[in-house]
């Protein structure tokens, strides 16, 4: 994907970088202030946003990257009481390394009486756990919390991994009034800069001496022990790069975005190689190849696939008697998803091994399958893994070794047709991948250590097609039938919200969802049996969908199900909008009128169309006697949406919705 960049108009300031706020330090001022006056909407605003990453050097551990944060935000009311909880996630290796926090110290303040006064953190309010195998988190709730607040807090981390540089984030859901931040290298480290987002942010750099000591201790004599102390000091050259920006805008989010941090402004350093003195150059990944080829000679990734002696008797057993290449997929991809339950552990790799989670029933999206790859090859079948970065995740925009972070597999069959697996999801089916894997495109890794590209988003449309039957008494209350039939994407989501859902809370919430609608006769078919839609049907009653004035009736024809708002409410959009899955959605209802009324009027039918056949939407209602007949279609034909068409699309929402919203008019004869 290509990275967008634009310019917005920011103060920068290129004068020497210092921290010259004070923690401590809240002025009147600041508690005053009630709104951002550069933007109203917001619910809080980072005042200061400091942070400094360098790297020291101590004796018994080598190098080290040390990192000091400073933040201070402004709370305007309840909404942005959110920022009153910091979370800060630690890494730590399987070898025992770990990331340290120290130095903690956080205040909040208010404005009593023309006074500022100030509440400390305790220590007791400071809480750290095991977030997983790979990470502790250490997380404080501010004390003290009200609307106006200032909340302030700093600390420092240490880490071990100096390899792994945190991503420079510059832009959040919030406005920065000031932003000073600033990563310092020795020489013996070459870093490249990855720039994304739609700020033009440019560091100031300069070099510096530097210097590291070191202190020997000697010990001398065969009956009289002396100890004799001397150092020794190298000189380096480091770089150092500042960033000094005010007035920074708050990237606002926006429904169909697969992951809005694709957009914000950030820089990422990335590891090119190291050169110590009287070593060789050590290079580590700068291509994708590189990417690619150490995941494929790595132990937990390319070894995993060649193992096969845990699972053969099994699945010869399951296939022995099937020759057809797609019932032996079907037959191991359901044998995966009911022996081995994911975890919720993402990963391209192999945790514990792939044997363990066999034996376990559990396991890692690496786990789970990195196995179902390796079973499928052991069936003949050409079955390659292809390393995924999730929604969350976001695009994997540059070369770096964290820019994957799932697997999925790739079968091509003998007729030339590809399906896509996931068997972390037990309702998954092929070519339906979980919407958390839909993002872009994968890196098919290939027997050889190759790789090559391939579209993750699905081409065949999912539906949801609803029938209704619906009668009008002469109170405005309506009373029908309603069926649907969902396939695919929308299929897949309905069994995971259904299946695992207590099923009087199910009809609870659907109930709420449509404003006190009443549910009767509520039935699901092929909720399990994965190779058919998904039927939904009940019988329901719905009160005041009716207007009645004078001897007049006035109702929208899909009633509690028309569309009434636009999602999209941004002026402008520079980021593309992402449905995930194209999607076709339809309506056929037959309404029956009351007694003793007559048809006067109906909307008029309508058609329109997005640009480059992005998406349609069919509209028609026809009366005929004492029933009407209603017919409406909307599908989007394309996943992925590019921001030049954000003002037709947005037209086109605010077009069906005002249609949508016309009302047919019944008149007492």
């Amino acid at each position: 994907m290509r990275v967008l960049v634009l310019i917005l108009t920011l103060s920068f300031t290129v004068t020497t970088f210092s921290q010259n706020i004070k923690f401590g330090k809240v002025s009147k001022e600041e508690l005053e202030e009630t709104v951002n006056p550069l933007d109203s909407t917001a619910n809080a605003t980072y005042l200061y946003k400091y942070r400094k990453s360098y790297f020291e050097y101590e004796q018994e551990e080598g190098f080290v990257l040390k990192t000091d944060i400073h933040e201070r935000i402004k709370i305007y009311n309840q909404e942005g009481f959110d920022y009153a909880t910091k979370k800060i996630s630690l890494y730590k290796s399987n070898g025992g390394n770990e990331e340290d926090i120290s130095n903690i110290k956080a205040n909040t303040y208010n404005l009593v009486g023309g006074k500022v006064i100030d509440v400390k953190l305790n220590k007791s309010g400071i809480f750290e756990s095991k977030d997983n195998k790979y990470s502790n988190e250490v997380k404080f709730t501010m004390p003290n919390i009200k609307p106006g607040c200032v909340i302030e807090y700093k600390y420092q981390i240490t880490s071990p991994f100096w390899s792994n540089v945190d991503e420079f984030v510059f832009q959040h859901n919030i406005p920065i009034k000031k932003l000073e931040a600033s990563f310092s290298t020795p020489e013996y480290f070459n870093f490249k800069v990855n720039t994304k987002g739609f700020l033009s942010v440019v560091p100031e750099v300069e070099s510096k001496r530097g210097s590291i000591v070191f202190n020997n201790k000697t010990r001398s004599g065969q009956y009289t022990v002396r100890t004799t102390y001397s150092s020794s000091e190298v000189e380096f050259t480091k770089q150092i790069s500042r960033y000094n920006l005010e007035n920074v805008p708050a990237l606002k989010n926006e429904p169909y975005v697969n992951s809005i941090n694709n957009y914000r402004s950030s820089i990422k350093y990335e590891l090119s190689f190291t050169k110590f003195p009287q070593s060789t150059v050590k290079y580590y990944s700068t291509t994708w190849e590189d990417v690619v080829n150490n995941a494929y000679k790595s132990s937990s990734f390319g070894e995993e696939l060649k193992k096969t002696t845990y699972f053969q008797k099994d699945i010869d057993a399951l296939i022995g008697s099937v020759s057809d290449p797609v019932k032996r997929m079907g037959l191991i991809f359901d044998f995966i998803k009911s022996q081995v339950k994911w975890n919720g552990y993402y990963g391209y790799y192999s945790g514990d091994g792939v044997r363990k989670a066999y034996k376990d029933h559990v396991g890692s999206s690496g786990d789970i399958n990195l196995m179902l790859t390796a079973m499928l090859r052991h069936a003949g079948l050409n079955a390659n893994p292809v390393l995924v970065s999730t929604r969350t995740h976001g695009i994997p925009l540059f070369p770096t070794r964290e820019g994957y972070n799932y697997v999925v597999t790739w079968v091509k069959l003998p007729d030339g047709s590809v399906a896509l697996l996931d068997a972390t999801d037990k309702y998954s089916v092929p070519n339906v991948l979980p919407y958390r894997a839909l993002n872009w495109q994968g890196r098919i890794v290939a027997k050889n250590g190759g790789s090559g590209l391939i579209d993750l988003y699905p081409k065949t449309k999912s539906k949801n097609s609803m029938t209704m039957m619906v009668k009008i008494d002469e109170e405005g209350t309506l009373e029908g039938s309603y069926r649907s039939i969902k396939t695919n994407h929308r299929a897949l989501s309905f069994r995971n919200s259904y299946n695992e859902a207590n099923k009087d809370d199910y009809l609870e919430k659907l109930e709420n969802k449509y404003n006190g609608i009443e549910i009767s006769d509520y039935e699901v078919k092929n909720d399990l049996d994965l190779s058919k839609p998904i039927q939904e049907s009940y019988k329901f009653v719905k009160e005041s969908q009716v207007d009645i004035i004078g001897d007049k009736m006035y109702f929208s024809p899909l009633f509690y199900l028309k569309t009434s708002e636009n999602p999209f409410k941004l002026e402008k959009r520079e980021f593309p909008v992402d449905f995930g899955y194209p999607s076709i959605t339809s309506y056929r209802m037959i309404i029956n009128i009351p007694e003793g009324y007559k048809i006067e009027s109906v909307p008029e039918s309508a058609a329109i169309g997005l640009p480059d056949n992005l998406g349609s939407f069919q509209y028609k209602v026809v009366g005929n006697g004492s029933t009407i007949q209603v017919s409406v279609a909307s599908q989007v034909n394309q996943p992925i949406v590019s921001p030049i068409y954000y003002e037709a699309l947005k037209k086109y929402f605010n077009t069906f919705i005002e249609k949508e919203a016309e009302q047919v008019v019944l008149t007492k004869v």
